[in-house]
């Protein structure tokens, strides 16, 4: 089953929502009502009329100290006091091709809220000059200036200062607010925390997300050092170079900054999320020591927060207008009090929603089931109980995927979840392409609810590497129908022929409610189009379940109710 999305970009903004921000910038730049009249068929004029009563919009280049000029906007207040301040939010762009203008939605609400708004394109990137760094040292020094510029505007107070992005905004508020402490508070959607882990999951290249994000970015434009970056990638090539790449654009590298500034972060993510590690943003989250706030919501990568980017209501967007407010004393969250801890939605039921503290009450018990053999033409087994040791199992690795797959097509396909249409899987068609073990049928409603973790012992037929991707399954035996709940690939690194290797690894978080009657199933496959395919010979993988080492999978599972 192929992954799509490689033609037309699935960051890309559909024509109308393009259209929308097109007429909204033409009305900021001209609030005259013909301008803001047009508005008028999205049901926005009123809205846009009132926000050129409250506030002024610019579009303002700054120019960096090495000639490159930032595309910019501002947003301020009007009729402010004599000696006035107010408080301000800077807003580094999402990796989309119009920048900067993907945050026009928002200003309303963060102007009628008392704010000063900095949005900007990341050099490189829309009409930004200079070439892509990718969150690097580079961008950071670029966020300094301008907040050096911003800083130096009369009504903006230096002492309330904020970050909101989303995606490559998320992490570039990050990185900037570990360099510099006028940053007060963050927040950050769709963010991450380790670039090294997103791009590599258990040694094994997230190779759609991967292509995806470079053809976003242009080559054309990227700088040197990322091109040289890009070509080791598609060639497996992990050197120092590509970690220390990674590592100086992770916010994990720069906790201590974060808690000794005490630096507020929001972020929120997704249980489908294909672009950044779930696991290693919560993570990061578990070891801030400052204030702090998790949502992760169902779907993929910028599905919660895009209407809320265009003016919409959206949990993210809400949620980080609260953040603001707290920490930087605005209203544009209506005088509602924010939320720390663990805030989560349970799939496929977008109006669920579960507050904890904290991740470690957030997440169940696991429960331990282990794999059996198969018998006859039925799926083996996974059951409580006893350990099942002694059985092997043959995977044929062919280079053709089975009917499963990590998602179809990458951001859509977790956006369809969030309208309540999850992708349906026919697991019985994997035939020998892929290995199955299912539960016995569900007693009651249940809730898988944290963190899965895997062991098999894998021993491949010819020597170098070899790679397998696991998928949990909720299985309609009565339909044949089955929906992913979670995933993870593991890529053995330079194994010699017939050597086996006893692998633990985690899966994916989830938060997901299976029916009474259901079945849990786990498919191990050894080929996914969304990763890179260790197993570049047909060959043979050797799946079993040794004495002492036998093969389990733990899952955070309890009653619904």
């Amino acid at each position: 089953m192929p992954v799509e999305g490689h033609a037309a970009s699935p960051f890309a903004l559909d024509p109308e929502s393009v259209a929308t921000l097109d007429a909204i910038r033409e009305a900021l730049l001209d609030p005259s009502p013909r301008r803001i009249g047009r508005l008028d068929q999205w049901g926005l004029a009123d809205t846009y009329e009132t926000y050129a009563e409250i506030a002024e919009y610019r579009e303002t280049p700054i120019v960096m100290a090495d000639g490159t000029r930032i595309d910019a906007a501002l947003s301020m207040p009007r009729n402010l006091a004599p000696g006035q301040t107010c408080p301000v939010v800077v807003m580094p762009a999402p990796l989309v091709a119009i920048g900067r203008t993907a945050y026009l939605g928002m200003l309303p609400r963060l102007a009628l809220g008392g704010y000063a708004v900095l949005a900007y394109s990341q050099r490189g990137l829309a009409a930004s000059t200079g070439e892509i760094h990718v969150a690097g040292p580079q961008d950071v020094d670029d966020g300094v200036e301008i907040l050096d510029w911003l800083t130096g505007l009369e009504g903006v107070d230096p002492e309330r200062i904020g970050c909101f992005g989303a995606s490559y905004g998320a992490g570039t508020s990050l990185l900037l607010a570990a360099r510099d402490s006028r940053v007060k508070a963050v927040a950050g959607a769709s963010a991450w925390g380790d670039l090294f882990a997103s791009l590599y999951e258990n040694d094994t290249l997230h190779t759609a997300a991967f292509e995806a994000l470079v053809a976003l970015f242009g080559e054309e434009r990227c700088s040197k050092e990322f091109r040289g970056v890009i070509e080791k990638i598609r060639s497996n090539t992990v050197d120092d170079e590509v970690r220390e790449f990674a590592r100086v654009r992770s916010p994990k590298e720069y906790l201590k900054a974060y808690n000794d500034h005490n630096l507020p972060v929001l972020m929120t993510t997704y249980w489908h999320e294909t672009i950044f590690s779930v696991p290693a943003v919560v993570d990061f989250f578990q070891d801030l020591q400052s204030p702090k706030s998790l949502l992760v919501q169902i779907g993929d990568h910028g599905n919660g927060e895009l209407p809320g980017l265009l003016g919409l209501i959206a949990k993210p967007t809400e949620t980080a207008y609260r953040w603001l407010d707290h920490h930087l004393g605005g209203s544009a969250g209506n005088g509602a009090t924010p939320q720390f801890g663990v805030r989560s939605e349970y799939m496929h039921n977008l109006l669920s929603e579960l507050s904890h503290a904290s991740w470690d009450d957030y997440v169940l018990p696991r429960k331990r089931f282990h794999l059996g053999a198969a018998s006859g033409e039925a799926d083996a087994t996974m059951a409580e109980g006893q350990p099942q040791p002694g059985w092997t199992r043959s995977l044929d690795a062919t280079g053709e995927s089975s009917a499963v797959v990590v998602a179809p097509q990458l951001i859509k396909t977790g956006l369809a979840e969030r309208l309540g249409l999850p992708h349906t899987y026919k697991t019985g068609a994997v035939g020998g392409l892929a290995l199955a073990w299912t539960t016995a049928p569900l007693k009651q409603p249940m809730r898988v609810q944290g963190e899965l973790e895997l062991r098999v012992t894998i021993a491949p037929e010819m020597a170098g590497d070899a790679t397998i991707v696991a998928y949990l399954m909720d299985l309609n035996e009565a339909t044949g129908n089955a929906r992913i709940i979670t995933h993870a690939p593991y890529t053995l690194v330079g194994r010699s022929a017939g050597e086996a290797t006893t692998v633990t690894f985690p899966l994916q978080p989830a938060h997901y409610v299976l029916g009474k009657g259901r079945r849990l199933q786990l498919i191990i496959d050894a080929h996914d189009p969304f990763f890179t395919d260790a197993n570049t010979t047909p060959s043979t993988l050797r799946l079993s379940s040794p004495e002492n080492t036998e093969a389990y999978l733990d899952i955070p599972l309890a009653p619904l109710f």
